[in-house]
């Protein structure tokens, strides 16, 4: 018998014992005065004396995370929700049986006691028990003695144990609640409403991603869940709804890292007769706002960085290559991003100095070039090579390439570039928004230029959408939209390096059963 099979049935044992004191082995409930969090903040500073004249009278539950036995009494740790609260047992208090089901209980059990708080000689409040129940029993030993569950897969499959051995876990996601429901609160404030749109669409959209597929059987159609709910919330301003707001799910079949999952979450609103320097101030005043609300402070420490979340710098992505260039007699002009002839230049510069990084492509001499990428692909990968890792302050960067934006409005005399923006902090894209395209016809060319792409092997061009047009065709107004990274916002917040660390149960590989190998 492995050692856990026999730790299980020494449990099952102690449980046979309970049930033969007269103690329901899993009651229904237990009716509380107080919460352990409760009673500490209430008596934190009423006096020993205090206590012993008033004699406050509590019924209290939680899980049990220390045993300390004396003979004919006991102490013990009950800890809910992250707080902790020591009781006393006592034989000739409790009587016979309440002791020994007091001696056959466990680390990790739940448990409830009534009684009446009281200090010990060491000024500790605890509660002095006339009663005890057993809530429910542990068959399974909690991590490492309560040492704290350190195996980093273990905390991700599992984490109730994770919570459990792990306050400073419970307290990350308390933290991202708060950052939720401030998220929430501040839309709320400037007039937005608040809609919730499909998760199963016949066109993955809204997005450059690969999208999972999935099937209803009654009607027989294929179906994908959704990478965006953007399409959706545009034909919402269209129908008059000015200002929209959702906290979305969102999943897209791709890989993972440090800050990808494939299923994550986005706050997305829209706000008609507006333009996206419209919401680079609203982003300005909205994320110290919310940080604020939820971790109690606008500087987020973030590994090694200190990021002062009140302090925002702008530049267009073309600026930011130039101001980041690394070499100062290399470094590019704005206007050489121009052409592609230009663009390759300096692509073939970057790919010459910097030799152990990844081989930037050169630019296409036209879009329906084979082989090459497109001009603003390449532009967009070099901002990625030169500029991503160093952009540790919030940073808004501007103006990004038609061909990567098929769903924003041109700027004006520059038809190749569109109005669009993404916000970076600690060298992670937390936001992404833009001037939205409400021209028809210059929808439809671009879905045209999506699908081009789409031919020559680009899984994420975005597809057609005609009842999209449709709507168009009936009128958006000027139209201004984001999304912000909820998961990427809670890491800033709490200090955590991964997603996963901010994802309650992020995707893993199925867990392999005893004795199987890679294969």
């Amino acid at each position: 018998m492995s050692f856990e099979r026999e730790l299980i049935e020494q449990r099952r044992e102690k449980l046979r014992r309970i049930e033969a004191l007269g103690y329901p082995a899993y009651p229904h409930r237990f009716d509380s005065t107080h919460t352990v969090e409760q009673i500490v903040a209430a008596y934190a500073s009423t006096s020993a004396e205090e206590l012993a004249q008033s004699k406050p009278a509590v019924r209290v539950c939680g899980r049990l995370t220390a045993l300390r036995g004396h003979g004919k009494a006991g102490f013990a740790d009950l800890s809910q929700s992250g707080c902790r609260l020591q009781v006393y047992v006592r034989k000739d208090a409790v009587g016979d049986r309440a002791f020994e089901l007091y001696q056959l209980l466990d680390l990790g059990d739940c448990a409830g006691v009534e009684g009446y708080l009281f200090r010990t000689k060491t000024g500790e409040l605890s509660v002095h028990v006339t009663d005890l129940s057993l809530l429910a029993k542990a068959m399974l030993p909690m991590p490492e003695k309560w040492h704290g569950l350190q195996d980093v897969e273990a905390r991700y499959r599992q984490r109730y144990l994770d919570l459990l051995a792990n306050a400073e876990v419970s307290q990350t996601f308390r933290t991202r609640s708060k950052l939720v429901r401030a998220l929430r609160a501040a839309m709320d404030r400037r007039g937005y409403i608040e809609v919730e749109t499909p998760m199963m669409q016949p066109l993955a959209g809204g997005a450059a991603a690969r999208p999972f597929r999935t099937h209803h059987n009654a009607l027989d159609i294929d179906l994908y869940l959704r990478i965006a709910p953007e399409l959706y919330l545009k034909r919402l301003v269209v129908g008059g709804l000015d200002r929209v707001y959702e906290i979305n799910r969102n999943f897209r079949n791709e890989g993972i890292s440090t800050q990808h999952n494939p299923e994550f979450t986005m706050l997305e609103f829209y706000q008609a007769y507006s333009d996206y320097r419209d919401l680079m101030d609203l982003t300005e005043q909205l994320i110290p706002e919310v940080a604020f609300e939820a971790a109690g402070t606008a500087t987020a420490t973030f590994g090694e960085l200190t990021i002062d979340l009140t302090r925002f710098a702008r530049y267009s992505l073309r600026e930011a290559i130039c101001e980041f260039w690394p070499e100062a007699a290399s470094r590019p002009r704005v206007e050489d991003f121009a052409d592609p002839p230009r663009a390759a230049a300096v692509i073939e510069t970057w790919n010459r100095l910097h030799p152990g990084q990844e081989r930037l492509p050169a630019p296409a001499e036209s879009a329906s070039a084979p082989g090459g990428a497109s001009l603003g692909a390449t532009v967009v990968a070099l901002f990625e090579a030169v500029c991503e890792r160093k952009l540790i302050q919030p940073t808004i960067i501007y103006d990004f390439p038609v061909e990567l934006s098929p769903l924003a409005k041109s700027k004006d005399g520059e038809p190749g570039w569109v109005e669009r923006f993404e916000l970076y902090i600690a060298g992670m894209e937390v936001a992404n928004a833009y001037s939205e395209l409400n021209d028809p016809e210059e929808q439809r060319r671009r879905f045209e230029m999506q699908a081009a792409l789409r031919e020559r092997g680009d899984v994420e061009a975005h597809a057609m959408d005609e009842d999209y047009i449709r709507a168009l065709c009936y009128g958006m107004p000027p139209t201004a939209g984001e999304g912000i990274g909820v998961d990427r916002l809670a890491m800033l917040l709490t200090n955590s390096r991964s997603i996963r660390d901010v994802i309650l149960f992020p995707l893993l590989r199925p867990e392999k059963s005893p004795g199987t190998t890679e294969e």
